[in-house]
């Protein structure tokens, strides 16, 4: 793709969203910025300039995405589509309280479902969606809990889509790694590689610009984890085991 294009990132206001949002910007893009809260999602559109426009959506409720996506289809066809939006909580599958799992699930997960739902409609003819894994998709580990699972469950969504959207729809995988946010200062455990928001949003534009099905970095961290996870779990569980406090 060239020229400028309009984009809509669901998940703007904060960490990898704000980052790639600010990029795009600054490359003569018009945004389409989602979040959850409104006030500092009109304040940062306001920061970016008038050309973009803040649309306040809860990914986790049908309806509100629906909502927005009627705003958004007065736009006129997107080039992309960048979903971000996630909830995280640290710790081990047995501490996490359930209805806190259940919401990780109803905006990481069945969030991603809606967006793939919508994206056809408002996407021009080979325009891009983007869904957002995370390498904490590729290998069950140690206090991964229900924010890894539905990670795991993205990537194969992910999958299923560019095979049944395939000449209709450019679709792309997201998964990064450690990414010095606010999701992740909460955990407390050494974090390799870890690289700030400007250094992620830089990687996607440049893999989503390309023509690679799956965005991941840092290749130092995300190679050792395919390869863990490619290895038969006879191999694996030892290891991982080795990683539980």
């Amino acid at each position: 793709m060239t020229g400028p294009e309009t984009i809509w990132i669901i998940g703007a206001t904060e960490g990898i969203g704000a980052a790639l949002a600010r990029e795009w910007a600054a490359r003569g893009n018009r945004l389409i910025l989602s979040a959850r809260s409104a006030v500092p999602l009109r304040r940062f559109a306001t920061e970016l300039g008038p050309e973009h426009i803040p649309l306040p959506l809860d990914v986790g409720r049908r309806d509100s995405l629906e909502a927005a996506a009627k705003d958004v289809s007065r736009t006129g066809p997107l080039d992309r589509i960048v979903h971000l939006a996630a909830l995280y909580d640290p710790g081990k599958v047995g501490e996490v309280d359930p209805e806190r799992a259940a919401k990780i699930i109803d905006v990481n997960l069945t969030g991603s479902f809606y967006v793939a739902r919508t994206a056809p409609r408002l996407l021009r003819a080979g325009g891009q969606l983007a869904l957002c894994g995370s390498i904490a998709g590729y290998i069950g580990l140690p206090q991964g809990q229900i924010y890894s699972a539905t990670k795991a469950g993205v990537i194969s969504l992910a999958e299923s889509l560019r095979a049944e959207l395939a000449g209709r729809i450019d679709v792309r995988l997201i998964n990064p790694g450690f990414v010095d946010t606010r999701m992740t200062r909460r955990n407390d455990f050494t974090m390799p590689a870890m690289i700030p928001p400007e250094e992620a949003a830089r990687a996607i534009i440049s893999g989503l610009n390309a023509r690679r099905f799956e965005v991941h970095f840092p290749r130092r961290l995300t190679w050792p984890l395919k390869l863990l996870a490619a290895i038969p779990y006879r191999l694996s569980m030892p290891l991982t085991r080795r990683l539980v406090r």
